[in-house]
């Protein structure tokens, strides 16, 4: 394929709108938060039978071992032992040591773990509103597990310009806290902007479910835990000379990575396999009356 043709693809890729989009708001402050009501807009309460894949018209599989920008150990694969229904009401994303030899190929040589990704994009994606998530989340050293968004014109825009918004993260040396963050072009990765949330009085997040939530309206997001509001970014809050990126439509993700620049590499303590159970996810907007 000539190079003109595939920026052809890729362009005309940039302009195709998900099969659900949904947007609200214009380019100024909404009405204040007591007037106007959140409206649930879409939904998955994962009510399916034991080892169903998750509803295919609402998420797609994110596959591959090459390290997805952070030096991930993890292999993602469609295999119905990383993503599936336990039959409970919940969405399980089981990260596991693959098996010896592995003939999945990472960056770094033969895959150690394996694990599962899944997305939104191209089947739904929103700009503003409340986006949650009822999880409870794995736990031991080198193990990532996120709910996060990015921005629908990552193909086209590249990383960071896209936008990213972290609403969950976790590592597992820190089984007490989680972060919200959000990266755009000139504060991303160890510069994204963001704070952390700790439980107290000896909890750990993968002891219990907890809600993860933002709210997102224009030139503000807003971070929960358990609805305790805990963090909230505007333009005012990035470095001089870079850009909101914030007011376009977001699609959403769920994952869990092993290893990473940021949590490091599994060790002795860290046992396998681990499971994040994950009980909804819910998108509401403002109602406009």
């Amino acid at each position: 394929m000539s190079n003109a043709l595939r920026w052809l693809l890729i362009f005309a890729v940039c302009l195709i709108v998900p099969s659900t989009y949904a947007q609200t708001g214009q380019a100024r402050s909404p009405a204040p938060t007591a007037a106007r009501k959140w409206k649930l807009i879409w939904q998955d309460e994962f009510n399916g039978q034991r080892a169903e894949a998750p509803d295919k018209t609402k998420w797609s599989y994110q596959i591959g071992g090459h390290g997805w920008g952070n030096q991930e150990l993890q292999y993602y694969t469609d295999a119905p032992e990383t993503v599936y229904l336990d039959g409970e009401g919940h969405l399980v994303i089981q990260a596991s040591k693959a098996t010896a030899p592995s003939r999945l190929e990472c960056w770094y040589g033969p895959c150690q773990y394996i694990s599962g990704r899944i997305t939104t994009r191209g089947k739904f994606s929103f700009q503003y509103g409340r986006a949650e998530a009822r999880i409870k989340l794995p736990r031991g050293q080198g193990i990532w597990p996120a709910f996060w968004m990015v921005g629908d014109r990552v193909n086209c825009d590249g990383w960071p310009a896209c936008g990213e918004i972290d609403i969950m993260e976790n590592i597992g040396r820190e089984p007490f806290t989680v972060h919200g963050t959000i990266h755009g072009p000139g504060y991303s990765g160890a510069k994204g902007i963001g704070a952390p949330y700790r439980l107290t009085g000896g909890k750990l997040f993968a002891d219990d479910f907890h809600l993860f939530a933002i709210e997102w309206e224009p030139n503000v997001i807003r971070w929960y835990v358990d609805e305790d509001l805990y963090e909230t970014r505007t333009p005012a809050d990035l470095p001089p000379g870079t850009r909101w990126v914030f007011d376009r439509p977001f699609h959403i993700i769920l994952n869990v990575a092993v290893g990473g620049k940021w949590p490091g590499a599994p060790d002795g303590t860290t046992q396998f396999p681990q499971r994040m159970l994950v009980d909804y996810v819910r998108v509401y907007q403002r109602e406009t009356k």
